[in-house]
């Protein structure tokens, strides 16, 4: 597994969700602009704050993965470590699991690498951890052949 181009893939997805939540955020303020010119009186304030409502709520998404992308950029794409860290990507007996940010089970080179957060419950199991170590993950013991 290329940890170099599980990165720039990533990197891709988060880009991908950045456009889309961008996407959205400004058709609901477009949404909400033009309610201003077809509605009048409290329907009008209704649906314009509805379309506000909205905006924001995509703001908030973009601005999450935004500091995801950030994360991800920090992260040494050719540094390795003994231990389990952010940054890691570990060989286990249960799969691969790369400690970076929550992307959840990502499909790479024919592989499904759980992209983990270091504050979730099976990232914090892996911090400090070197090959060899036990983990629990889905109530079963299981084991770190290898970290990259």
């Amino acid at each position: 597994m290329n940890k170099q181009r599980l990165i720039a893939y990533m990197k891709g997805l988060l880009d991908e969700r950045m456009q889309v939540a961008w996407e959205a955020m400004e058709a609901a303020q477009d949404s909400a602009n033009d309610q201003s010119k077809s509605s009048a009186g409290d329907k009008y304030e209704t649906a314009r704050s509805m379309g506000q409502l909205d905006r924001n709520m995509h703001a908030r998404q973009y601005e999450q993965v935004r500091q995801e992308r950030v994360l991800l950029e920090r992260i040494g794409e050719t540094e390795t470590s003994p231990r389990g860290a952010v940054g890691a990507l570990l060989e286990t007996t249960a799969g691969w699991f790369f400690i970076s940010v929550s992307l959840g089970a990502v499909k790479f080179d024919d592989q499904t690498v759980l992209a983990v957060s270091s504050s979730s419950p099976v990232g914090l199991s892996f911090l400090g951890k070197e090959a060899g170590a036990a983990f629990q993950f889905l109530n079963k013991p299981h084991k770190i052949t290898a970290i990259y």
